[in-house]
């Protein structure tokens, strides 16, 4: 197993995440600045060009797309 570094997802809780209405169901999404920030941090990897602390926050934010897709996903499977 190899360990990485990582922004935890957590610390988005207060100040990235939402819950938006879509279609009638609840779903988890990034704000708008944090959705921004993620595609930024994308660009950068691309480019090679990312520090380690942006590939830490990078891998957070991942993270915390994954988790959004899983629960957005038995959410709508549950309608």
């Amino acid at each position: 197993m190899v360990t990485e570094l990582m922004v935890q997802p957590s610390s988005w809780v207060e100040t990235g995440i939402t819950v938006e209405t879509v279609r009638g169901l609840k779903l988890f999404k990034f704000t708008e600045e944090l959705q921004n920030r993620f595609e930024e941090l994308i660009a950068l990897y691309k480019q090679e060009q990312l520090t380690d602390e942006q590939l830490a926050e990078l891998k957070g934010l991942a993270e915390l797309d994954r988790i959004f897709t899983l629960l957005n996903a038995r959410t709508i499977a549950g309608s």
